[in-house]
Formats: C-alpha cells, sequence, structure tokens
C-alpha cells in the first residue's frame, strides 16, 4: 500500500454511520422528481429538493430536450471557444441578460463553475475579495484560486463587513461576493447595507443568485430585483439546476466585463460546452417563469404556510425568508438519526453538517417547491415533530 493509500484509508467515518443505519447520502431514487418520489420501492415525500417550481418533470421542457436532442446530437464534442456553440447556446444568453437585467450573460456547464471559474478572473495581486463567511463552497473554491487578498466577515453582518472594506487601500479594486439566498439557512443578504457600503467605499459587488432566481424577485428575476438594486449590482449568477430544471449556470454583467470573461475564465474557455439537451431544457423553464407567475404565487403560499406551521410548533427555523427551511438540531448523531428518521416515515430531508455548517449549527434542510400541497406539508410536519420529540430535540 502507498503513502497516499495508507491515508485515506484511515477515513472510516462514512462507514462508521453505514453501520449504525443512519448513513444519509446517495440515497437512490427510482422515480422522475416530484414532490413525490419513489425510493426502496415505497413513496416518500421529497421536501429535499432544490428544484422550487417544480418544473423537473414538465412536459413542455421534456419535450424541447428531446427536440433539441433530434436536432443537434447529443453533446457538442468542444468548449464554447471552439467548436462548441450552438445557436441556441446564444439564444439563452441573450434571454438571460433580458431577463435579469443586465447588458450581455455567458452560460457555463454547471453553476458551480461559474463561481470557479469567474472570481479567480475579477481580482488579483493587489485586490481585495471579500466575503459572507457563510457563502456556498463554489464561492469559497472560486476565491481560493484568486491571488487577490481575501477577507472575510460574520454571516450577515454589515459593521464586519465595513471594518473588513477599511482594511483595504483606497485605490484597489475591493469584490464583495455573496449569496442572496443562503443555502442551508435560507435567509437573505442584506442587499441594501452591501450597496451602501459599496457606494461608500466604492467596492465591487457579485452576487450568486442560485437560490434567488425562480423564487424572489418579478417572475422570478432574483433578490436583486426583489430590493430593486439590479443596476446597482454589477455582477449576477445563477444556476439551472434549481429553478429551472436543468443544469448549468450563468454570469451576467455589462458588456466590458462579459468580454474579458468570455475570453479568460478558464472554466467558460476549457470546458465542453453544456448539452443541447440541458440547453434547450433552460430555455423552455426560464419561458415559463415569465409567462406563469401563479407558480411564484403557489410557491409563497405554501412557503408561508410552512413557515407558520413549523414556529407554531416548536421548531427553530432560524431568521430564514425563503422555501428553505433549516430545522435546527445542534447535534451531529441526531442530525443522521432524524433523517433515517423522517424516512422511514415517508418523508425524506437533507442533513446539513460541517463543513456545510458550524459544528454547533448542524440542521436538516426542509425545502418546498410550488406543486407541494398543504396537506403534504402537513404530513410531514406531524412526522418531523414525532421524530423531533422523540429525540428530545423539542421538549
Amino acid at each position: 500500500m502507498g503513502l497516499l493509500q495508507e491515508k485515506l484509508s484511515k477515513f472510516r467515518l462514512p462507514q462508521m454511520y453505514m453501520e449504525k443505519g443512519v448513513y444519509p447520502y446517495f440515497r437512490e431514487i427510482d422515480s422522475h422528481q416530484d414532490t413525490e418520489v419513489i425510493m426502496d420501492g415505497k413513496k416518500v415525500l421529497m421536501f429535499g429538493s432544490n428544484s422550487y417550481m417544480g418544473l423537473t418533470y414538465d412536459q413542455r421542457i421534456i419535450d424541447a430536450a428531446i427536440a433539441a436532442t433530434r436536432k443537434y446530437g447529443t453533446g457538442c464534442a468542444g468548449s464554447r471557444l471552439l467548436n462548441g456553440t450552438l445557436d441556441i447556446h446564444v439564444q439563452l444568453e441573450k434571454e438571460l441578460a433580458e431577463f435579469i437585467g443586465k447588458d450581455e450573460a455567458l452560460c457555463f456547464s454547471t453553476g458551480f463553475t461559474v463561481n470557479e471559474g469567474v472570481i479567480p478572473q475579477l481580482v488579483g495581486r493587489g485586490d481585495y475579495i471579500i466575503c459572507d463567511d457563510r457563502d456556498h463552497a463554489s464561492i469559497v473554491d472560486g476565491r481560493r484560486l484568486t491571488f487577490a487578498t481575501q477577507l472575510k466577515y460574520k454571516h450577515n453582518d454589515m459593521e464586519a463587513l465595513e471594518k473588513e472594506l477599511q482594511k483595504c487601500e483606497p485605490d484597489a479594486i475591493k469584490l464583495i461576493v455573496v449569496d442572496s439566498v443562503f443555502s442551508m439557512e435560507g435567509d437573505l443578504a442584506n442587499l441594501p447595507e452591501i450597496i451602501r457600503l459599496k457606494k461608500k467605499y466604492n467596492a465591487t459587488v457579485y452576487v450568486d443568485e442560485a437560490h434567488g432566481v425562480g423564487v424572489f424577485g418579478r417572475n422570478g428575476r432574483g433578490v436583486c430585483d426583489h430590493f430593486g438594486l439590479t443596476d446597482e449590482v454589477d455582477i449576477i449568477m445563477g444556476t439551472f439546476s434549481k429553478s429551472l430544471a436543468s443544469i448549468g449556470g450563468f454570469v451576467a454583467a455589462d458588456k466590458d466585463i462579459i468580454n474579458w470573461l468570455r475570453h479568460n475564465a478558464r472554466s467558460y474557455i476549457f470546458q465542453a460546452s453544456s448539452t443541447p439537451a440541458a440547453t434547450a431544457a433552460a430555455i423552455e423553464a426560464l419561458h415559463i417563469l415569465k409567462t406563469e407567475p401563479e407558480r411564484q404565487e403557489k410557491l409563497w403560499k405554501i412557503t408561508n404556510y410552512a413557515l407558520k406551521r413549523f414556529r407554531e410548533c416548536g421548531f427553530e427555523i432560524g431568521d430564514t425568508e425563503s422555501p428553505i427551511i433549516p430545522l435546527y438540531v445542534r447535534d451531529t448523531d441526531k442530525t443522521f438519526l432524524v433523517t433515517k428518521m423522517a424516512f422511514d416515515e415517508g418523508v425524506f430531508i437533507n442533513p446539513v453538517i460541517p463543513p456545510a455548517c458550524a459544528p454547533q449549527d448542524t440542521l436538516v434542510r426542509f425545502a418546498l417547491m410550488a406543486t407541494h400541497t398543504k396537506e403534504q406539508v402537513d404530513y410531514a410536519i406531524d412526522k418531523l415533530l414525532k421524530c423531533f420529540k422523540e429525540l428530545e430535540i423539542i421538549k
């Protein structure tokens, strides 16, 4: 056994939880992703999905993906820079730019590689990048690839952000990068105050709208639109794997920023382009967002109902303002155990442990779709309350 294998063979934490029968990852789904899924041969209510609009099995999107596959094939066999640009890639970029409210947009093959590729191309030596300490892992990885001075501030603490800005050289580029909706806790970035500090310290603001697009703003244009701050935010990114029922991501900004990224973002120019099916699916989902506002209305109706019920039942749900509802457990073993107990009761939820949260903040993540019903929510909350009380998480 080599040194590497010897080192990695000591990693047995997953096996420990497997032996306890509470390992919660890589659970197989035998059906399409909807409010109900088939797992282990039985129906389970799905409250662990990011499909906020409930579009992943919409027949119009399926038909668009099939038609694109028939026309273009299954892949593009190259990068966007060389042979991998299709007319539908360009169409999607134009429609996204108009929808988000920026000059231009670029589409990437995954949302993760947007942040991983864009952020390192925006700042370098002598510059600063300033991040919320709960920013998504893709932002963290993008930050790590820069040569800029890296600063962090306590989650949503605007006094702490200002102190970090005061450390920066006045004439240096200062890039503030933040999630619009924090993916585990469900709370929103304080964008109005971030924009105030941007202007005060001549900074640049980059907002990750992965969990904001489709959910907030006019027809799902995101949190920047929700606050009326799209023009003040310099760079906006988003993903297709949540509300847009596909896979991929985009960045939108003014034409000069996009021109630079188009020719320098490594995960754009060196990565195989998005498949025809994924691109066409995202286009069709975007059209649905723009023409069916009732989906967003349904999502918020069921979200507000669930939030009220969770609070009435005594769950600790933090400061969430979104369809992402954290149910705090604050114990890793109990987090895994309650996930298993809920599954046995027919409710799928996701456990959240370090490094996705602080050790003292472990939780299970309950996420809603526009297609969930009150009856499904009531069933899930009743079963979760039973599990939480059995484990004395709720007294």
